[in-house]
């Protein structure tokens, strides 16, 4: 048996493996773009793939397309939707910007399985533009396809993941909350803090990311199906976009909708961009969280050690004993990657030429990574760090016993300047605050009450206010 067969596009004809699905424009786009060997993601091909089939249904509903054609085309497109044809698109990401490769693929693909499906009647064919590809572009399509699979990463995958880390902050902010310890600013002992109102400041910075990103993912809702090439609609239906995207709408679950306008849609990708910047905002946020947890448990012995974490793994290959803040440097790493997918995706984003942008494979490319990548570093140290954190009781009191930054509670009592000296002459000498405190006139019962830590923690009652 022969290992290829000859496949034919507008450009002639091109070898194609025996066994492969696709066609020639695929094959020509495998020689063209030998660059990274990375593939278009997997919620890519499923959107695609939903494209696909719900476009074939909409099209014979439209009584443009035969029924048992249409009936191929979507048990064929429902093949890609589940990835089991994932093997049957090679194409490269750094490949014709607009995407076109990738759509063709995927026509290829289809066309190709449906024909099978179909019984491989050659005067039968189903064919990959006249059939697949009714009513698109791959200007409308693709654009479309990054859309739908970054909305469903996120609903599926990061927001309850970062919802999971925000309710496990919240825990532990309220089981720390007694836990008082020195506060620091400029990397200098300031006024006391509880650990919980720190990991209460940690939660809120979830928060907001979280609210951050969904309202990034309402810009995904608007999909750029029915525009075709330039925005026009050119040569389809005036009612296949609406049909088409409120079956997409239905299957993910998700409110997707029409463009509300298609040149927009198509010739920028800002909502790409913006939900980009929402990631690299979530991962400043996160980055902030890790690296502070990841101090504050410096240590064991000479370090600061106010926080314990899991130890999860040996932390060096030389020192017996050693632990290290692995599931902090982990997530960190990850945000670092998000600080340069958001890069690349901006760039892409500078590159909506006239009536369409042609750097999307890559856009897609960089922003599906940061959904995953934010997820599985979130999803691990939240359980794996996280959840097992502990204060150190002991050590935060004897740190706050050593500060001298509590001097600050005197001052409305004996003024800026008179503090700032006790402060001083405790610090060259070694006494603590209340003995210079207490030689220098102040009552012990007003030291009691003015350098209780717990009183430092909100702003004090004022009478008659």
């Amino acid at each position: 048996m022969s290992k290829t067969r000859t496949e034919t596009d507008s450009l002639g004809e091109m070898e194609v493996p025996a066994t492969a699905f696709y066609g020639a424009q695929t094959a020509r786009a495998i020689d063209n773009f030998p660059i990274s060997g990375i593939r278009l993601p997997r919620p890519m091909l499923r959107a695609l793939g939903l494209i696909k089939k719900h476009a074939a249904a909409s099209n014979c509903a439209l009584g443009l397309l035969e029924d048992d054609v249409a009936k191929a085309i979507q048990d064929a497109a429902t093949e890609v939707v589940r990835g089991d044809l994932d093997a049957e698109f090679p194409v490269d990401i750094f490949q014709t910007g607009s995407g076109t490769s990738s759509n063709m693929n995927a026509n290829e693909v289809i066309a190709f399985r449906a024909t099978q499906i179909r019984g491989n009647k050659r005067e039968e064919r189903i064919h990959p533009n006249d059939h697949v590809n009714m009513g698109q572009s791959s200007n409308d399509v693709f654009p479309s396809a990054i859309h739908i699979a970054c909305a469903e990463q996120l609903h599926a995958t990061l927001l309850p993941t970062l919802k999971t880390l925000h309710a496990s902050l919240r825990t532990k902010a309220d089981e720390f909350k007694d836990v008082i310890k020195i506060g620091r600013t400029h990397l200098q002992d300031a006024t006391p803090v509880s650990v919980g109102q720190v990991l209460s400041g940690y939660a809120r910075q979830v928060e907001l990311a979280l609210e951050r990103l969904e309202h990034a993912a309402a810009g995904l809702q608007e999909l750029p199906l029915g525009g075709t090439a330039v925005g026009t609609g050119l040569n389809t239906h005036s009612q296949f976009a609406a049909r088409t995207i409120e079956a997409i709408a239905a299957e993910t679950g998700l409110p997707m909708r029409e463009a509300a306008n298609h040149f927009e849609a198509q010739s920028s990708k800002d909502a790409v961009v913006y939900l980009s910047a929402a990631l690299k905002n979530c991962s400043v946020s996160l980055f902030k969280i890790a690296n502070d947890i990841r101090f504050l448990a410096s240590g064991p012995r000479c370090g600061i050690g106010e926080l314990t974490l899991p130890a999860v793994q040996p932390g060096s290959s030389i020192m017996p004993g050693k632990i290290n803040p692995v599931m902090a440097e982990s997530l960190m790493q990850v945000c670092a990657q998000v600080q340069g997918n958001d890069t690349t995706v901006n760039v892409c984003g500078l590159s909506g030429n006239f009536e369409l942008n042609v750097m999307m494979p890559v856009m897609a490319y960089n922003t599906l990574q940061s959904i995953d990548l934010l997820n599985n570093g979130v999803e691990a140290f939240t359980h794996k760090c996280l959840n097992g954190l502990e204060a150190d009781k002991e050590r935060c009191a004897h740190l706050l016993e050593q500060s001298l930054a509590l001097v600050t509670a005197l001052v409305p009592e004996i003024g800026y300047d008179r503090a700032a000296r006790l402060a001083k002459e405790a610090h060259q000498s070694g006494a603590t605050l209340r003995e210079l405190a207490l030689r220098d006139g102040v009552d012990a019962a007003t030291l009691d009450r003015l350098l209780d830590p717990a009183h430092m923690l909100a702003p004090e009652e004022q009478d008659g206010k």
